[in-house]
C-alpha cells in the first residue's frame, strides 16, 4: 500500500480540487472546492487506491470562508459515507516548513489533464503569517508544475508529513506563487485537528487527555461555559479572551493549545474540565450518559442479498471497532448477536449501554428489537437492552446532525416529551407536515402507520430535525380511511405512556414497554408489542479518536 494513499481528489459539480485523509472517514480540503455541496454531490477518489472507486461525502465542518480569494477560513472537513482502510496523513512539527534551510515542499494536486494527479515543488517564504492566516509559497524552479487549478485543498508536505494546505493559487501559469494555511491555522478552524498535530511545547499525553475530556463533555451535553473555562485556565494575567469568545469547548481547547504560551494552561484546562465532569451536577438530573453499541448495516454493492455489517462501541467518546464483515442477509442476525456480546467488553463497568442499529431507510421497519439475544438465550434484544434505530442517511448528514445537536441541548431541560401525532386519514401533504414539525419545534413524532404505508409522510419526519420518531411496525396499512384503527389506538396509548418522560429517557422507557408486552398473557395483542423507536442524539456519537497512525496516538 502506498504511503501517499491518503491524497484525495475532490469533485463537486464543476469544481475539482484536492484533499487529504486525516482519519478513517474525514478529509480536509478547501471550503471553496465544495461551495456548491448543498445542491451538488461531493465525490472523493484516492488515486493511490483506485480499487476503492468513487466515495460519496458530505461537508461536516466549514470554516469562516464567505467567498472571495482572500477571505479567511477557507477550510472544510468532509465525512465519507464509510471508513476506508488507508493510513491517514501524518503531520510535521508546526513551523517546520520555514526552517533555516528553506526545505522543499511537495503539493499533490489535480490540474487539468492529470486525473491521477501531479506534483508541484515549492518553498515557504520565511517571515510572519500574511494577515495572521497564510504562509506564502514560491516555486523552487522557473519550470515544472505550478500551483494551478486542481491544487486547492492539496496537502503541502515536508518529507511526507503535512505542514499545511494549499488555499490560493496564482491566476496565471507564469506566476509561480501561492498560499497555504499552516497546520496551526487549520486547527484554529477545526480544533479537533489539534490532537493529530504534534506541538513541541506540549506533552502528547497531555494533549490527548485534553481532547478526550472535551469529547466526554460534548457527548454528555454538559453545557459547560468554554469562555469561563478559558479564563480560569489562563488566570488573571494570561492572554485575554479573544473577541467574540469561543463557540465550543473544542475551540477553547484548541486556542489554549496553540495560542497560549507554555504547557501549564493545557494542563489546567484539562484539570478544570475533569473536576466539572466528576461533579454531581455535571449533567441534568435523570439524564443518562449513554454508551452506544452501534450496529451499522448497509448495502454491500455485491447484490441485493449481500450487506456490510459493522459493530463498534463508544467509550468516553472513543469509537472502538469490534468487527466488520460482508454477509448474506440471512447470516446477519447470528453475526450481530456474537459481536454485540463482544462489544460489551469495550464498555466501562458502569456504562449505560444503548444498542443502536444504523439502518438504510428502507430497512427501518426491520424487527431488530425482536431478534434473540443469543443462540441459547431467546430474550428479545429489545427486552434485554435499551435499543433504538437510526436512519443511516440522517446519521451521515452534517446539516441535520448540527440541527439535532442544538435541539437536544434544549431537550436536556425538558420535563417530558411532547407527542406530535401523524394520524391515519390525514389530508396533510408531506411538505405541510414538514413545516408543521418545524414550526412546532417537534421533539417526538408518533406515526399511526409504518414507513412503507405512506413513505413521503414518513420521510417528512426523517428529513426534519425531529430527534425522536415512534411507530408500530404493524400499524395501519392504509392511511386513506376514516374512523378508529389500530394505529389510532397505538398513538392514544403512546401519548399516555410517554407523558412526563424525559426525551433522554425514552430508550429505557421503551425497553420497559417491550418487556411488559413480552410478559403479557397475550403478547401479540399488547399495543406496544411492535413499537419501533428512532432516537437520534448526535452527541452520543462524537468524532472517533485520532488514528493509531497519528503522530500523537
Amino acid at each position: 500500500m502506498s504511503s501517499a494513499a491518503w491524497h484525495a481528489r475532490i469533485e463537486c459539480g464543476d469544481e475539482i480540487g484536492a484533499g487529504f485523509l486525516v482519519s478513517a472517514r474525514r478529509i480536509l480540503t478547501c471550503a471553496h472546492v465544495v461551495q456548491w455541496s448543498e445542491t451538488t454531490a461531493v465525490t472523493v477518489t484516492f488515486p493511490g487506491r483506485r480499487e476503492l472507486g468513487e466515495l460519496a461525502a458530505t461537508v461536516a465542518v466549514r470554516g469562516s470562508w464567505q467567498g472571495g480569494d482572500s477571505a479567511p477560513g477557507d477550510v472544510a472537513v468532509l465525512e465519507l459515507d464509510r471508513e476506508v482502510s488507508i493510513a491517514p496523513a501524518e503531520f510535521a512539527l508546526p513551523g517546520a516548513e520555514r526552517g533555516p534551510s528553506s526545505p522543499e515542499l511537495v503539493a499533490y494536486g489535480f490540474p487539468e489533464g492529470y486525473e491521477e494527479g501531479a506534483l508541484a515543488v515549492y518553498r515557504a517564504v520565511r517571515g510572519p503569517l500574511i494577515a495572521d492566516e497564510w504562509v506564502q509559497l514560491e516555486a523552487v524552479a522557473a519550470h515544472g508544475q505550478p500551483l494551478a487549478g486542481g491544487f486547492s485543498g492539496a496537502a503541502v508536505a515536508l518529507d511526507g508529513r503535512v505542514v499545511g494546505m494549499v488555499t490560493q493559487i496564482a491566476g496565471e501559469p507564469e506566476v509561480r506563487v501561492g498560499r497555504m494555511l499552516p497546520t496551526q491555522v487549520l486547527a484554529r478552524y477545526w480544533p479537533e485537528l489539534g490532537e493529530r498535530v504534534p506541538t513541541p511545547d506540549h506533552d502528547p499525553d497531555a494533549v490527548r487527555r485534553l481532547y478526550t475530556l472535551v469529547r466526554r463533555a460534548v457527548s454528555r451535553g454538559t453545557g459547560f461555559d468554554p469562555n469561563q473555562l478559558y479564563r480560569d485556565a489562563v488566570g488573571p494575567f494570561g492572554p485575554e479572551l479573544p473577541t467574540g469568545g469561543f463557540a465550543s469547548l473544542g475551540a477553547a481547547a484548541g486556542y489554549v493549545q496553540w495560542e497560549v504560551p507554555g504547557a501549564e494552561a493545557v494542563t489546567r484546562f484539562a484539570d478544570l474540565l475533569q473536576e466539572l465532569l466528576n461533579a454531581p451536577s455535571a449533567r441534568p438530573a435523570a439524564t443518562p450518559s449513554w454508551s452506544p453499541i452501534v450496529v451499522e448495516i448497509d448495502h454491500s454493492g455485491a447484490g441485493p442479498e449481500q450487506v456490510t455489517v459493522e459493530v463498534s462501541a463508544y467509550r468516553e467518546g472513543h469509537r472502538r471497532r469490534v468487527g466488520s464483515r460482508r454477509l448474506a442477509r440471512s447470516a446477519v442476525r447470528e453475526y450481530v448477536q456474537q459481536r454485540i456480546d463482544e462489544a460489551f467488553s469495550q464498555l466501562s463497568s458502569d456504562a449505560e449501554e444503548l444498542v443502536t442499529f444504523v439502518l438504510p431507510r428502507e430497512w427501518l421497519n426491520e424487527p431488530v428489537a425482536h431478534w434473540e439475544r443469543g443462540a441459547e438465550d431467546s430474550t428479545p434484544l429489545g427486552c434485554a437492552y435499551p435499543l433504538v434505530v437510526v436512519d443511516r442517511s440522517r446519521h451521515r448528514s452534517g446539516g441535520l446532525r448540527h440541527q439535532l445537536a442544538k435541539k437536544w441541548q434544549k431537550l436536556d431541560s425538558c420535563p417530558g416529551a411532547r407527542l406530535h401525532r401523524v394520524d391515519c386519514g390525514t389530508t396533510e401533504r408531506p411538505p405541510s407536515l414538514r413545516r408543521r414539525l418545524r414550526e412546532d419545534d417537534a421533539d417526538l413524532a408518533g406515526f399511526s402507520f409504518p414507513p412503507a404505508t405512506a413513505r413521503p409522510h414518513f420521510e417528512a419526519g426523517l428529513n426534519s430535525p425531529v430527534p425522536v420518531l415512534v411507530w408500530s411496525r404493524t400499524g395501519c396499512g392504509d392511511i386513506r380511511h376514516e374512523g378508529p384503527c389500530s394505529g389510532k389506538v397505538f398513538l392514544d396509548r403512546l401519548a399516555a405512556s410517554v407523558a412526563g418522560v424525559r426525551p433522554s429517557e425514552l430508550p429505557r422507557h421503551v425497553m420497559e414497554l417491550r418487556e411488559a408486552a413480552d410478559a403479557d398473557e397475550d403478547p401479540d395483542a399488547h399495543w406496544a408489542k411492535h413499537v419501533q423507536l428512532l432516537w437520534d442524539d448526535p452527541r452520543c456519537f462524537p468524532e472517533p479518536a485520532a488514528s493509531l497512525h497519528s503522530p500523537v496516538a
